[in-house]
């Protein structure tokens, strides 16, 4: 499997628009979710697969390859993953998605 990048066929989109190539980059299962648990710091592959709900190795690893082959995220000295500056970007262009889900959202003990 391909990673989505600008400029290359994606789903969706044979001409691979950069918004495409995104959006098909996180639509795939666990990818979002993975760059979310990242956004206060970097975190160790075990503790990250635990935070995802216990997501199979191999999904986890090849979610980690694809986003860290679209320049999101990387490793630290010690082994554990953080996002990259495209990647925090990217965490503060989602900043907004989490408040308008939040007001979205019932208010606790609610419906």
């Amino acid at each position: 499997m391909t990673v989505p990048l600008p400029g290359r066929p994606v789903r969706g989109s044979r001409t691979g628009r950069p918004l495409m190539a995104a959006l098909d980059l996180l639509g795939r299962r666990w990818a979002l979710r993975i760059l979310w648990e990242l956004r206060d710091g970097p975190v160790g592959a075990r503790d990250l697969r635990t935070r995802c709900d216990g997501m199979s190795p191999s999904v986890l690893y090849q979610r980690l390859r694809e986003l860290g082959a679209a320049g999101l995220l990387g490793q630290t000295p010690s082994g554990q993953y953080a996002l990259t500056p495209l990647g925090l970007s990217l965490r503060d262009a989602i900043a907004p998605l989490d408040v308008w889900a939040r007001t979205w959202s019932p208010p606790e003990g609610g419906a």
